[in-house]
């Protein structure tokens, strides 16, 4: 591997049912979620930006909570209004969603922005044109571009994709119909994979709530599979991101941890909290006291 970064989190950080697995059931007045998360993983996928597009004093409280760990990185996922709807956004939503892009570039904190389009956004000359507009708007920020249908999924779209120096987000999902598969791929100096579990049953249940959809734990094997691709990928980038989407229960979080122990084929911390709902973690908690993780950067 050369000296890609290579980091590894969860897509977003506040659910409530976290409380007393990822985090402590009792916690202090002053206790921040993100600056304990902080302690165990070296990035986090801001989702919060996909819903709303939050004021830039809410960034900045956001960094300031990060402050022990310099080398963390966030990524940002791009507001729904640019990639789920069918009409171009008004101007001012890119403006905002640039301020809220600037906080964390500013202070060192921006991985890349995520471009994540729903799977019945599907490969036309139209929607190129919009893929690559967007991109080209945001492109100081390090756009990185998740595509979920299959028609999106040829070597001369990575090539395009190449030339416009935008990212190929790799995908694993169910992989149902005409869904994309998990791949390796590379087509900017950034990497990215998102894995949202394999949950068939209801993936594409309209009955199914957000946490039916994501419920899902990787076991060891299909992280083995991805440590290789995650190999794979650093050896062809600056820095490469691993995001578990898979969030119901700390599932996410879980997957996070054993897949930064089978990448650096080492121990790593655990949150205590963690540990007692997974106690499968034990295999991989470096219990020496110690709450700093294990660093991906060694």
């Amino acid at each position: 591997m050369n000296d890609s970064k290579i980091f590894i989190g969860p897509a977003g950080w506040h659910y409530d049912d976290w409380r007393g697995v990822v985090y402590p059931a009792v916690k202090s007045k002053n206790f921040s979620e993100l600056s304990f998360l902080t302690r165990y993983v070296n990035t986090v996928e801001i989702n919060a930006t996909f819903y709303h597009i939050p004021r830039p004093e809410q960034v900045q409280a956001w960094v300031r909570q990060s402050a022990a760990h310099p080398d963390f990185l966030f990524t940002v996922k791009a507001w729904q209004g640019f990639t789920h709807e069918p009409t171009a956004p008004a101007a001012d939503r890119l403006d905002a969603f640039k301020r809220v892009l600037d906080v964390l570039q500013t202070s060192g904190r921006l991985g890349a922005v995520l471009i994540q389009y729903p799977w019945r956004f599907k490969r036309s000359a139209e929607n190129w044109q919009r893929v690559q507009e967007l991109a080209l708007q945001l492109g100081g920020y390090g756009p990185m571009v998740e595509f979920r249908h299959q028609s999106w999924d040829e070597p001369s779209l990575r090539a395009a994709l190449t030339d416009n120096r935008i990212g190929w987000v790799n995908v694993d999902q169910p992989v149902i119909g005409a869904s994309i598969a998990p791949g390796d791929h590379v087509t900017a100096s950034t990497g990215y994979a998102r894995l949202h579990g394999r949950n068939y049953q209801n993936w594409f249940n309209d009955q199914a709530g957000r946490d039916q959809r994501y419920d899902y734990l990787y076991q060891q094997a299909e992280l083995a599979e991805w440590a290789e691709r995650i190999r794979s990928i650093a050896r062809h980038t600056e820095k490469t991101f691993v995001i578990f989407n898979n969030h119901f229960r700390g599932q996410a979080a879980v997957n996070s941890l054993q897949l930064t122990a089978a990448v650096l084929n080492k121990k790593v911390a655990v949150p205590d909290s963690l540990l007692l709902h997974y106690p499968g973690l034990q295999e991989i908690a470096d219990r020496s006291g110690s709450t700093a993780p294990l660093s991906l950067f060694d």
